[in-house]
């Protein structure tokens, strides 16, 4: 019989916090070989019904929204990032970019098998970052993989964390001029309860997320909206479905509640700051249909 049930990350939360005292990031430091795989797993429909409303994705449909394999192999992940052999701190890791490549549009109703795995670490102007991939198989058949990076936060070689200059951006079939603003197409006004209310859905409980309080703890001002939620909710305005390829970079904090602009021109969009100049960017990002191999 399959298993509708993802496993609970809370027992990795505590284990996570209760071991980041103890580890001392370096890019150089190894990861875990382990590939951690959950088999046999069946979408809970009324769980996905929960995360297509929080996101602003058509609820209904066969297909899955592009970044649901990700909320499905999230506790595999936080697995992996709170384990003894992860070399970074799970405390204070922020998610900074993510890939996917969707081969075709996974369905509610199919059967998957999730394998997750920390591919390595590799530096960065603020500290140190690990990349993290996802793979979500139907059949045996490769239908969706995702390729997160996070960032632990410590001093570099070169000083302090902001010391060092931004890295190159990864190489793009349209790159050329820095683009200027793109179009606006929405504006969004978040309520404070944006960040629980994904974090019941998808299972992330970072403190960060969820009250004034504990976002203080960590030094933000108001608590802040999930990154991941973030993107989900600017593709489900995209759509994309079937073969396609996405990435996103987190630039900057949503703080809740707040006002956010919604922007997109052919294959980019962005989430900034209403009338700030020059432009505040949380998230940037592009997609592009029938391309999951893109570059």
């Amino acid at each position: 019989m399959a298993d509708r049930h993802l496993p609970s990350m809370t027992p990795h939360l505590v284990r996570g916090a209760l071991l980041s005292p103890f580890k001392r990031p370096r890019p150089n430091a190894p990861v875990p070989p382990a590939r951690l795989v959950l088999q046999n797993l069946r979408v809970d429909l009324a769980h996905l019904a929960g995360y297509e409303r929080i996101c602003g994705f058509a609820t209904g449909s066969d297909a899955l929204p592009i970044t649901y394999p990700h909320v499905l192999g999230f506790p595999l992940a936080m697995r992996v990032m709170a384990s003894r052999p992860f070399p970074l701190p799970l405390l204070g890791l922020v998610h900074t970019s993510i890939e996917i490549r969707q081969r075709r549009a996974p369905a509610a109703t199919e059967t998957y098998e999730l394998t997750v795995y920390a591919e390595g670490l590799a530096p960065h102007r603020r500290g140190t970052e690990a990349l993290v991939v996802t793979e979500a198989r139907a059949g045996g058949e490769l239908v969706w993989a995702s390729r997160s990076t996070y960032l632990a936060r410590h001093r570099t070689t070169g000083g302090s964390p902001s010391a060092a200059p931004e890295p190159a951006p990864a190489p793009s079939r349209n790159a050329g001029t820095v683009r200027g603003p793109l179009p606006a197409r929405a504006e969004w006004r978040l309520g404070g309860d944006v960040g629980r209310r994904y974090g019941a859905v998808s299972g992330d409980r970072n403190p960060i997320h969820l009250h004034p309080f504990t976002a203080r703890l960590f030094g933000f001002p108001r608590a802040i909206a999930h990154g991941m939620w973030t993107v989900a909710r600017c593709l489900a305005e995209q759509g994309p479905q079937g073969p396609v390829y996405v990435r996103a970079d987190f630039k900057a904090p949503v703080l809740l509640p707040g006002t956010v602009t919604y922007a997109a021109d052919g294959p980019a969009f962005e989430l900034r700051a209403p009338g700030a100049d020059p432009v505040h960017r949380h998230l940037t990002g592009e997609v592009h249909p029938g391309d999951p191999d893109r570059v």
